[in-house]
């Protein structure tokens, strides 16, 4: 997949970051989806494996600048997992759940990164985007970015609107996640089983 992502960019002299989607079926057969050209939410994943500094990056392209690495210096290291925390309700379909932030209180640590701009008052608006902030957790195996994940996402206290963190706790400890058993139909799966993933009527 990755020596076809880079032959599709170069064939269509494309100079600047962007993302090459697949999808993998269970035979590990994979299908090209699209071309995103532009930095892309999950960014964060690739920097944390890599160590590089993707918008820093992108900023030194557009400045007419050349790459100070080679794809050969590129190298993971570890596992990733990245958590999309938005105002949303997973107790009913994942409902948007605007509102203003009564505290804002995010994790802290070793290997634990949080993206956000939202500060306790901050207004959640109903018109588009409801993310209050990424969670990016790294560990030496997958294994231990769930724990670091869990404990992260424990630590994560966000008052007057509801949010994914009960979602994402559930999942870490839902075994079809832990033993790598599900598709892109899990959340749907889950929804249609009634779950309502210990969701308070508090917001939590």
């Amino acid at each position: 997949m990755g020596q076809y992502a880079v032959d599709i960019v170069r064939a269509a002299k494309y100079h600047s970051v962007g993302t090459v989607e697949f999808l993998l079926d269970q035979d590990k057969n994979f299908y090209f989806m699209e071309v995103n050209t532009r930095i892309q939410v999950e960014h964060t994943i690739t920097e944390e494996l890599t160590g590089t500094d993707l918008v820093k990056e992108q900023l030194r392209i557009a400045m007419g600048e050349k790459l100070k690495l080679k794809q050969k210096d590129v190298e993971f290291k570890g596992h990733v997992i990245q958590c999309r925390i938005n105002a949303e309700n997973p107790g009913t379909n994942f409902t948007p759940s605007p509102g203003n932030l009564e505290y804002y209180i995010p994790p802290g640590g070793p290997s634990v990164r949080i993206d956000s701009a939202c500060y306790a008052g901050y207004r959640i608006p109903p018109n588009y985007d409801s993310m209050i902030a990424k969670l990016i957790v790294k560990g030496k195996d997958r294994e231990e970015a769930i724990a670091i994940a869990k404990r992260a996402l424990k630590e994560f206290h966000i008052g007057g609107v509801h949010s994914t963190i009960p979602f994402h706790l559930y999942m870490f400890e839902d075994e079809r996640f832990l033993s790598n058993d599900y598709t892109i139909t899990y959340i749907d799966q889950l929804i249609s089983e009634g779950c309502s993933f210990g969701v308070k009527n508090d917001g939590t």
